[in-house]
């Protein structure tokens, strides 16, 4: 488990660099006075962007074995987005720095699930993920955590490209975990690999079933940015939205690793399909929810949520894939996720303006009853 301990602090540090930042984006934009549309947009085209070199970044990662340097090459993108983000004078140079950040997560994701998933054998899968989603929602939290006692402690007169400048340093502190990563090199095989493509239509029925079923789901699954926003037409301040981000977080880090444990035991599909029920009930709560107490119940459901489902699809896919697929299988998993985000943004901003701010969460919810019923009805235990 010392290599999981180790890409968990790359994440843990990573993530709260990248926190200190992401809660302040839809802030800044509505600050530029951009509208949840244009904001969808945004988001979607970042998000989408990244996505499609997910699945090449997997491929790569099989083909090279070049595990630890195509991760840190992705990780080191993280310093570029902050500076990137300091320069911004709109909207465009917004989107431009969200590209950044992507687009290096894009590049990591792939050789850094290998890694965690050639670092323990099947039986502990779940309790990796687990462990690796626990430090890097922990860092999440927080980062969450030091950008709203900064925010709190200058009354909202704070410059906000200072935080972006100071969230440079524990990116180079989760670069600087890399030399504590010991890689696990798996023999290429002999005979001539084929294109990517080719190989993923040998892949098991019931990996493309469960990549069919992440499309589904994700397409209501919208940017988290848009439960920001819901936060803040209900009543709360800038300040504070903040600080419910960190409730959510906070909730995702302490139970990652125990459900991604329980997943060994009980079997993945008996995880992922309470947990897509779960994100139904959330988004109908952030639907209707018309008080500060409902709107905070929200969040904690959402980051139990993203305990349930975040490590334990990963290690889902891992164990599901040939071992000479792997990343590819993991990138193309993550790839689906981010090509279906970009219309899932866009349609929950248009929603939103055209009809108010209830519609995109119901619509996200009957998709994810969807997504549930899928895998109840046709993925074997």
């Amino acid at each position: 488990m010392r290599n999981i301990f180790f890409l968990g602090l790359i994440s843990f540090f990573t993530d709260i660099s990248t926190e200190m930042v992401y809660p302040l984006i839809p802030l800044y934009l509505m600050s530029m006075g951009a509208t949840p549309a244009l904001m969808g947009i945004i988001e979607g085209i970042a998000e989408s962007l990244a996505s499609l070199l997910k699945v090449y970044s997997g491929y790569l990662t099989d083909k090279f074995q070049k595990k630890k340097a195509i991760a840190f090459l992705g990780y080191s993108t993280g310093i570029f987005y902050k500076l990137v983000l300091i320069f911004a004078t709109s909207w465009i140079g917004i989107l431009g720095a969200r590209a950044v950040d992507r687009i290096g997560k894009g590049i990591r994701t792939s050789p850094r699930d290998v890694m965690v998933s050639e670092s323990v054998d099947k039986e502990n899968m779940g309790k990796a993920f687990g462990l690796h989603k626990a430090l890097d929602m922990l860092g999440s939290a927080i980062g969450i955590l030091i950008t709203y006692f900064i925010i709190r402690s200058f009354s909202g007169d704070y410059d906000y490209k200072n935080l972006f400048a100071i969230s440079i340093i524990p990116a180079i502190l989760g670069l600087c975990m890399f030399f504590f990563i010991t890689q696990k090199n798996v023999p290429a095989p002999v005979k001539k690999r084929e294109p990517f493509w080719k190989n993923v239509s040998k892949v098991d029925g019931q990996l493309k079933l469960y990549l069919l079923v992440v499309f589904i789901f994700t397409l209501g699954n919208s940017s988290n940015a848009f439960l920001l926003l819901r936060a803040k037409s209900v009543g709360f301040d800038d300040v504070n939205v903040i600080l419910l981000y960190f409730v959510y977080t906070l909730v995702a880090s302490i139970l990652a690793m125990p459900l991604g444990k329980l997943s060994d035991k009980v079997g993945r599909k008996n995880l992922l399909v309470p947990g897509y029920i779960a994100f139904a009930l959330c988004y109908l709560g952030f639907a209707f929810a018309d008080s500060s107490e409902g709107i905070i119940a929200m969040f904690v459901l959402y980051g139990v949520y993203t305990a349930m489902i975040t490590g334990v699809e990963r290690a889902f896919v891992a164990e599901a894939s040939p071992q000479e697929l792997k990343g590819t299988m993991l990138g193309l998993h993550s790839t689906i996720a981010g090509v279906a985000l970009l219309p899932a943004s866009v349609i929950a901003g248009v929603l939103w303006t055209s009809f108010g701010a209830a519609v995109p969460f119901v619509f996200g919810a009957c998709l994810s009853l969807v997504a549930a019923g899928i895998l109840v009805v046709f993925m074997k235990r």
